[in-house]
């Protein structure tokens, strides 16, 4: 049971009418998270804030895949009420929620320990590269492939293809996104068989996610977006086994921070034919 400082803070569902409050959090953090980035965030999923004295001092957020899967992040406790256990007592309002759904996260440093408390085990890390490429050398494509526009009559395409990479469904994600993005799609043989979205965020744009079934692709479609806006600030979460990061150092983004991917509950079974390069953002996967 809550007592003292800690029973004088209450937890409750977001309203948009908290937005304002978590990006003062995140700001906070130096996180770059505009107050357009955390309304889409909520539109897209649920979330429940700490509140003391009126004031939002904790926020923690979530996002559901279909019946088996969902992802947890915006874990955020104001610096002057750390060490109250508010960041356990969010995570088990948000995760009760969430039911018997396998949850992944990507944990910072700090966050990583009370995770691993909640019963997740780390899976690899995510690395954060961002910067502005000045020269992009063009994509050396293989025979019939071919680098084109996103049509309207792609989505379903998108949508089989994000389910395979990562084993959840994520049609509703994406549905949501691409609306409000550029997309490119990589086809091979007139086949779609991979794609990345450009879109706003943060301190610019953001190149997530790219689904493809090789490295090579995954440049191609990289490419495309960085190599027509260059000098434009760009950045890109990818997983470590995405054989990226040299690359884009190259290229002008360096790595300029690290997360551990979490995972409670059993692997979404993906197929090995397609991968994800980069995310949505760390929060969404």
């Amino acid at each position: 049971m809550a007592t003292g400082i800690e029973a004088m803070v209450d937890l409750r569902r977001m309203t948009v009418d908290d937005l304002a409050a978590g990006h003062a959090l995140s700001s906070e953090q130096k996180w770059p998270h505009r107050i357009e980035d955390w309304e889409m965030l909520l539109s897209l999923g649920l979330g429940y804030v700490a509140e003391r004295d009126g004031h939002v001092i904790g926020t923690a957020m979530a996002w559901l895949y279909g019946l088996d899967a969902a992802t947890l992040g915006m874990v955020i406790v104001s610096p002057a009420a750390q060490g109250m256990g508010l960041g356990r007592r969010l995570m088990e309002a948000v995760m009760a929620d969430l039911g018997d759904r396998t949850i992944l996260l990507n944990a910072t440093d700090e966050g990583a320990p009370l995770y691993r408390k909640l019963g997740f085990e780390s899976i690899g890390p995510v690395f954060q590269h961002q910067g502005a490429a000045f020269s992009v050398p063009v994509a050396e494509l293989i025979p019939d492939e071919r680098v084109r526009p996103l049509g309207a009559k792609d989505m379903p395409s998108l949508h089989d293809l994000a389910r395979r990479a990562t084993g959840m469904n994520r049609d509703a994600l994406l549905d949501a996104l691409v609306p409000g993005a550029q997309g490119v799609v990589l086809t091979r043989s007139n086949e779609p068989v991979g794609f990345a979205l450009f879109r706003r965020f943060g301190r610019g744009y953001v190149v997530g996610p790219t689904i493809a079934p090789d490295v090579g692709g995954a440049k191609a479609l990289i490419s495309h977006w960085l190599g027509s806006n260059s000098g434009t600030f760009c950045r890109l979460d990818i997983p470590e086994e995405s054989g990226l990061g040299g690359w884009l150092d190259e290229l002008g983004l360096p790595c300029v921070g690290r997360v551990m991917r979490m995972v409670r509950g059993p692997l979404p079974q993906t197929d090995v034919a397609v991968q994800v390069f980069s995310l949505t953002t760390q929060a969404l996967g």
